[in-house]
């Protein structure tokens, strides 16, 4: 019996002599030779392939191959660890059929995030050669038989967000996802009629057509319906539950406190909470039992509550901004901005806007008579006539006024604008820029050009306290007689005819502007700047119209 604290390495030596008549001649060799015995062999090259993440190699060096790689997969799967490191530390051969091995293994997670621990096992002759006596504690003590490990995230209760009076606008609340699975439908078409019209109470546009579609591009997967509040399910739960084929289930979500916000800032404002919760979670290294009883915690830590986010939402002004783009049959966007502090207050597009997506954030649309009244600044800056001025002066002058501008919003997937070379810190051209090469601008880019004339310089975006925008363009201040030619020019623009609806609301300036049939209205009222935009407008003044329906709900809510 011998004690491993190190490999073995033995010394041979041989010497040879020959006597020949009256001569002697000696002969001598020398080698090193591995004595290291096949049971500690079999230990390390076990060790080794652990420390690959080898399920088959491993599995092979024991006794019960098929159930030692089934325990062996599970344990690499459900860790999911950046690297492994078995190290053999003990070795006694016990007799010259069995031995005795210690391991010492080190779990790298990631994010400084690591578990140690000692494991025991035999190893035993058997017929087929030296091999690992299988046990799951082989690998990790507590893994018995039946049970699985898992690395698992853990989180404090969820923080929530808040609009800028302070009020709760986003909160976690468990939903209930209302699935139809066909392979419990014995007729789908009855089922799928009967569901919708369940629940036409409050999801009137998901009919028994709509999920007969979901149901054939699921190719035999079951499908989400809908999925209600509490409240809402609690009045329709009767009517659905009987329905063959109908599953529900219950999921945290995060959503709105008020029903009828519907905006494209809040996915942006979820994704600033899940980085919130990110930021603070904790991890768990958990043993589940086979009876799901509780899991057993092995190492880890819980996670602390994150702070509440303060949003930048001002859910008055957000509901009037649905109400206003409402108006209109067309595609409809409101994007409104405070200047002095860049914060995002209200995005609103109607349900034709919806169709296309969050095209306030993203839609790219032809600039037309929206760079006049830039043209017109940048003439004054350079000291030419505006026929005169270049298409990189007029881009420099744009980008002062955040247009074009490569921001980075945390939470929101944006952009300001595409012109044809942009410098540094400017949205790149990408491919769906027309052949023309055509200066292309967003809602919520224009939203940033009435804030920075209002503030006489770039406005900087964010859409929660405390986290502003960030860019590699080289902003700063307007000039003085650019800042004050681009607000005479603002002011004048509600003079014109068709802005008759707007000049009925004191102190509103801004800038009208057409491309095609495309209407856009630019301007600001105090500490509010906002873009009105219509896809294909009807009349020359829909979008006057929409931007004074916008400040007549702002002034009556309940109207």
């Amino acid at each position: 019996m011998g004690l491993r604290t190190s490999r073995r390495v033995g010394i041979k030596c041989a010497t040879a002599l020959a006597a020949v008549a009256s001569m002697t001649l000696a002969l001598g060799a020398c080698s090193l030779g591995d004595e290291t015995n096949p049971a500690e062999a079999l230990v390390d090259h076990f060790a080794e392939a652990l420390d690959k993440q080898d399920v088959g190699g491993a599995s092979s060096l024991t006794s019960y191959p098929n159930a030692a790689s089934a325990t062996i997969g599970q344990m690499f799967d459900g860790l999911k660890a950046k690297s492994v490191d078995y190290k053999v530390s003990q070795f006694i051969g016990l007799d010259d059929s069995s031995g005795f091995f210690t391991l010492d293994a080190a779990w790298d997670f990631g994010q400084n995030r690591s578990w140690s621990y000692s494991a025991q096992g035999s190893v035993r002759k058997l017929t087929t050669g030296w091999r690992i006596s299988w046990d799951p504690t082989v690998v990790m003590p507590e893994l018995d038989h039946g049970r699985s490990v898992h690395m698992v995230r853990t989180d404090a209760p969820p923080p929530r967000v808040l609009d800028n009076t302070g009020a709760v606008t986003l909160a976690e609340q468990t939903i209930n996802a209302i699935k139809l699975d066909p392979s419990a439908m014995p007729d789908p078409v009855k089922s799928t009629t009967e569901l919708s019209k369940a629940i036409a109470p409050v999801a009137p546009l998901i009919t028994s057509q709509s999920l007969m579609q979901d149901l054939v591009v699921a190719q035999g997967k079951p499908i989400t319906a809908v999925s209600l509040r509490d409240d809402d399910f609690a009045i329709l739960e009767p009517d659905i539950r009987p329905i063959p084929g109908v599953v529900v289930e219950k999921q945290p979500q995060l959503i709105t406190a008020d029903r009828r916000i519907d905006s494209p800032l809040v996915g942006a404002l979820r994704n600033v909470w899940q980085a919130n919760r990110d930021a603070t979670a904790g991890w768990a290294v958990q043993m589940f039992q086979p009876d799901n009883a509780p899991p057993t915690q092995l190492v880890g830590y819980q996670g602390p509550p994150g702070p509440d986010v303060p949003s930048t939402l001002d859910t008055k002004l957000q509901l009037a901004a649905e109400d206003a783009v409402v108006s209109v049959a067309e595609p409809a966007t409101i994007v409104a901005i405070q200047p002095s502090t860049g914060a995002v207050l209200a995005v609103a597009q109607n349900s034709q806007a919806n169709d296309k997506g969050p095209i306030a954030f993203t839609g790219l649309y032809p600039a037309g008579s929206n760079l006049d009244a830039i043209k017109a600044a940048t003439a004054i800056e350079k000291g030419v006539a505006p026929q005169d001025v270049k298409p990189e002066d007029v881009m420099q002058v744009a980008s002062q006024l955040g247009l074009g501008v490569d921001y980075k919003v945390p939470g929101l997937t944006e952009t300001t604008g595409r012109f044809p070379q942009p410098g540094k810190g400017m949205e790149p051209v990408r491919n769906e820029t027309p052949a023309n090469d055509g200066v292309m601008v967003s809602p919520f880019g224009m939203a940033l050009v009435a804030a920075s004339i209002a503030r006489g310089g770039a406005a900087i975006p964010m859409i929660a306290f405390g986290q502003p925008a960030t860019t590699e363009a080289q902003l700063g201040p307007l000039r003085g007689d650019v800042a004050d030619k681009l607000r005479a020019l603002a002011k004048d623009g509600v003079g014109r005819p068709e802005m008759a609806s707007v000049r009925a609301y004191p102190d509103v300036t801004g800038l009208p502007g057409s491309a095609g049939d495309d209407q856009w209205f630019s301007g600001s009222k105090g500490d509010l700047a906002f873009s009105v935009y219509i896809q294909g407008a009807e009349g020359s003044d829909a979008a006057a119209k929409m931007s004074a329906r916008l400040f007549r709900a702002m002034s009556h809510p309940s109207e």
